[in-house]
């Protein structure tokens, strides 16, 4: 799996002597999410979707295609069988995601909630993930285990939904979690946007930070 992070990363980069990008793995992945929700995309779209300039947008199409991940059609862009495949084994790890109300465990005005399955493994404290959505410029991230049918914090296997039961079985409605499976939770107050890319950008980070051994 981290190999297939590690491409959106690649696509992402720049190539000297480009200046600094405005774009990076997140919108990347959001991109091709886009393209396999409705079968072609513009570039409205994209601009619209990952509030991202017209410029940024045709930058990213043109490293997507410098990689063979899209292809242009008279309907708008649509992705290759290559960025298919990849995407599909990212889908495997990253399958539903969702929004939630304002609540004890997410304090933004926005707050959307990504699945990370069987990745329990990879989390200390929660710390990176935040951190990584910080940089999205949202609030933050909260971080969550399952284990044993509840949702607990890092390290301290403290059940953090026990005063949200409506959020408790919102999210076991929504995301039906497994053993050893983690929920993000990115949190913004100006953007529902926002919230999504820390949390899908955290997400990726973990992934590409962790690669499991077999």
């Amino acid at each position: 799996m981290h190999q297939y992070v590690k491409t959106l990363e690649n696509i992402s980069g720049r190539y000297a002597p480009s200046r600094v990008l405005s774009f990076d793995m997140v919108h990347v992945f959001k991109a091709l999410q886009l393209m396999k929700n409705r079968g072609h995309v513009s570039r409205d779209l994209l601009c619209h979707e990952l509030d991202l300039g017209e410029g940024t947008i045709k930058t990213l199409l043109k490293h997507l295609k410098m990689h063979d991940m899209i292809r242009s059609t008279n309907a708008g862009t649509k992705m290759t069988s290559k960025a298919t495949t990849i995407f599909s084994e990212l889908l495997s790890n990253i399958p539903i995601e969702t929004n939630i109300p304002k609540c004890s465990i997410a304090l933004g005005e926005f707050n959307y909630v990504v699945l990370l399955k069987q990745f329990s493994f990879a989390i200390k404290s929660g710390i990176e993930q935040r951190d990584s959505a910080i940089k999205m410029g949202a609030l933050g991230a909260t971080t969550m285990l399952f284990k044993e049918g509840k949702f607990v914090m890092p390290d301290s296997n403290y059940e953090s939904m026990k005063k949200e039961p409506f959020i408790h079985s919102l999210l076991i409605e929504k995301l039906k979690p497994e053993e050893n499976d983690i929920i993000i939770i990115g949190s913004d107050d100006l953007s529902e946007k926002t919230a999504e890319l820390a949390a899908k950008s955290a997400a990726l980070l973990t992934i590409m930070n962790h690669e499991k051994h077999m």
